[in-house]
């Protein structure tokens, strides 16, 4: 039976009904040595409190799409074949021009999203992508177009469904991407959680996981070689939240010549952020996973440009010290997020969604100076009177908080 799947919900919840139930009828008819009624007792109320929590947490599950399966859950899923060591660029000095190109089959699933089991040939990472194709890609007159390219990157622990369950980013995205206020994306979301038990950092380890060439070059081939996707970097960008904010702007940085801008979303930059992740376990990794340092530390400026949305301590101070030390070409557009916007969860992310598509397709150039405003500096607190949770989520809830660029 499926962890997310409905059949599993409906049983707990019967389930969860006879365990009110049993001890309301039973409770004082129970007949026997007085132990051995004791007893019963005892297991009524500890299955009327384990099912209450395998419910609470289903349900909490679902809504946030933290647990694919129960390999996942339980910690058994391993999604790496090996990791050899790449090199610097997570190549290996392979020619990546010369590689057969990649086939895959697509299994539909809802509202348009498909999904293939990849195998990556640089990688060695073999897990799940799924894919979405923007309302024009079909149509007779886009039939000679390439079309731009977003990686949607979830959290940890995260489903790389989570883009498409809890923040429903093709919901949200294809009535504007009919009207032409967000170019029409290729939506695409692989999975990330590929060893069991910890956070890959998307980082590239001898030994344990390639996960950074498993997302800048296994799936972006695999992409181009199965639909009409624009070339690398110039209609690439890489968007995640929480640890998948991490992972794409320390992806943008780090590789310029496949990503041309990022959108972080309650990220951090040391990766000690996320106490799980690999990138975290030594100073060396630290270093090199660290988007703060690899700007800092780049020889040359990445013509890039980087979406930072946070709350106070929650990935706001993260962008900041990012503007401050970008220089052109790159550009850093940092959003303040109030506290009064929620905590760290779907709800404060799925608001956000819709401000940095339309932020992505103007930095790309592919729209008519749609974004998401340029305002001045944000001040520490700034006044949202008046404003909705939406508002308040997307940092658009006042001029104060529309963000900064340098």
């Amino acid at each position: 039976m499926s962890l997310t799947g409905t059949a599993f919900l409906y049983t707990l919840i019967v389930l969860s009904v006879v365990a009110v139930v049993l001890p309301l009828a039973l409770w004082s008819r129970l007949r026997g040595p007085r132990a051995l009624r004791a007893a019963a007792r005892v297991l009524m109320v500890l299955f009327a409190q384990g099912t209450a929590v395998a419910l609470v947490f289903t349900l909490v599950n679902n809504e946030n799409n933290l647990y694919d399966n129960w390999a996942d859950l339980l910690g058994t899923g391993d999604h790496v074949q090996q990791a050899a060591n790449l090199g610097a660029d997570g190549t290996g000095g392979i020619a990546l021009t010369r590689l057969p190109r990649v086939v895959q089959r697509f299994t539909p699933l809802s509202d348009g999203v498909r999904e293939t089991q990849l195998k990556g040939r640089v990688s060695g990472v073999n897990a799940e992508v799924y894919v979405w194709l923007p309302p024009q890609y079909d149509k007779p007159a886009y039939r000679h177009r390439r079309f731009p390219v977003v990686e949607l990157l979830p959290g940890y622990p995260g489903s790389a469904k989570a883009w498409f369950g809890s923040l429903h980013a093709e919901k949200q995205l294809a009535p504007l991407m009919r009207d032409g206020r967000v170019a029409p994306f290729i939506l695409v979301a692989p999975r990330t959680n590929l060893l069991a038990g910890v956070d890959t950092g998307c980082a590239n380890i001898t030994g344990t996981v390639n996960a950074d060439t498993w997302l800048s070059v296994d799936v972006p081939k695999m992409v181009t070689d199965n639909f009409r996707a624009a070339p690398a970097p110039a209609d690439w960008a890489v968007a995640g939240y929480s640890a998948g904010g991490h992972c794409a702007a320390k992806l943008a940085i780090a590789h310029p010549d496949r990503y041309r801008a990022a959108v972080s979303m309650s990220g951090y930059n040391d990766p000690i952020g996320e106490r799980n992740s690999l990138a975290a376990q030594n100073p060396r990794l630290r270093i090199a996973n660290n988007p703060y340092l690899l700007l800092r530390g780049a020889r040359t400026p990445p013509r890039i440009a980087l979406y930072i949305s946070g709350q106070p301590h929650d990935g706001y101070e993260a962008g900041v010290a990012l503007e401050q030390i970008a220089k052109a070409p790159t550009t850093v557009h940092v959003v303040y997020i109030p506290k009064s916007a929620g905590g760290h969860t779907m709800a404060l992310w799925r608001p956000q969604v819709v401000p940095a598509f339309r932020w992505l397709t103007e930095e790309l150039g592919l729209g008519n100076g749609l974004g998401t405003g340029r305002g001045t500096a944000t001040p520490r607190s700034p006044s949202n009177a008046g404003s909705t949770h939406a508002a308040l989520a997307s940092g658009t809830s006042s001029r104060a908080g529309a963000g900064r660029r340098r």
